[in-house]
C-alpha cells in the first residue's frame, strides 16, 4: 500500500511539473457563490485573475465580497429604552486559489478547486439617522470544494461548484456565522474558442488554436 501511495504521489508531482512548464494562458472570471447566514440564503460575488496551464491547472488571486443584505436582530439602548435594530453583516477578502482537473473527457470535467482568503468582517446598523459600525475583525477563510463541468459546444458549457466555507479566525465574533455550504452554478463561455472557430485561418488561431473539445 505504501508503494502504491508513493507511486501515485510521484505521478501527480510529475504531471504537475509538466503543466507548470507549459505556456500559460490567462484565467479571468466573474463569479457568484451562494451560501447561508443564519439559515438565510445569500450571495458572495467576486472577480478572479490568474494563469491556466493546458486547461488542467488554474492558479491566481481574487477578491470576494458579500453581495446583499444579511442581518441579525441586535438590542441596543435607544432614546426611549431598549430597541431592536437590524444589524447587517459586511465582509470582503482576498482569495488565493488553485484548481486541478483530475478527470476530463470530451464533454465532462471534474476538478478540485481550493482557495484560502484573508479579509475583514464587521457589522453595521442604523438608528436615529446614524450609522454605527462595529470593530472590524480579521478573517482567515478556507474553502475546499469539487467542481463539475459539462461542455455543450467547444465554446460554451455549464458548471457547478460545491464546497464549504470555513472561517478559521475570530470564531467567537463572526466566524461561526460565516461557516457555510457554498454552491455556484455557472454558465461557461470560452471566448478564445469562439475566435478560433470564427477565424480558423488567422495567425492567432494557427499559433494558439484550433478550437478543441
Amino acid at each position: 500500500m505504501l508503494f502504491i501511495s508513493l507511486t501515485v504521489k510521484s505521478q501527480f508531482l510529475d504531471t504537475f511539473k509538466v503543466l507548470l512548464r507549459s505556456k500559460p494562458g490567462i484565467d479571468a472570471r466573474l463569479e457568484s457563490r451562494y451560501s447561508f447566514f443564519n439559515h438565510t440564503a445569500t450571495k458572495v460575488s467576486g472577480v478572479r485573475l490568474g494563469l491556466t496551464f493546458r486547461r488542467k491547472l488554474r492558479v491566481g488571486i481574487g477578491y470576494s465580497w458579500l453581495d446583499g443584505d444579511v442581518s441579525d436582530q441586535l438590542k441596543i439602548q435607544g432614546l426611549t429604552g431598549e430597541v431592536s435594530v437590524d444589524n447587517y453583516l459586511k465582509f470582503h477578502y482576498l482569495c488565493y486559489y488553485a484548481d486541478f482537473v483530475f478527470y476530463k473527457s470530451k464533454r465532462w470535467q471534474l476538478s478540485v478547486p481550493i482557495q484560502a482568503g484573508t479579509g475583514l468582517a464587521w457589522f453595521r446598523y442604523r438608528y436615529n439617522e446614524e450609522t454605527v459600525r462595529s470593530k472590524k475583525h480579521f478573517l482567515l477563510i478556507y474553502e475546499p470544494g469539487m467542481s463539475l463541468q459539462f461542455k455543450i459546444f467547444t465554446w460554451c458549457g455549464l458548471g457547478l461548484d460545491m464546497g464549504y466555507r470555513f472561517a478559521l479566525k475570530n470564531t467567537a465574533n463572526v466566524g461561526e456565522k460565516l461557516n457555510s455550504f457554498t454552491c455556484a452554478p455557472k454558465l461557461l463561455i470560452w471566448f478564445d474558442q469562439i475566435f478560433f472557430e470564427a477565424a480558423p485561418k488567422s495567425k492567432i488561431t494557427k499559433k494558439y488554436g484550433p478550437a478543441y473539445w
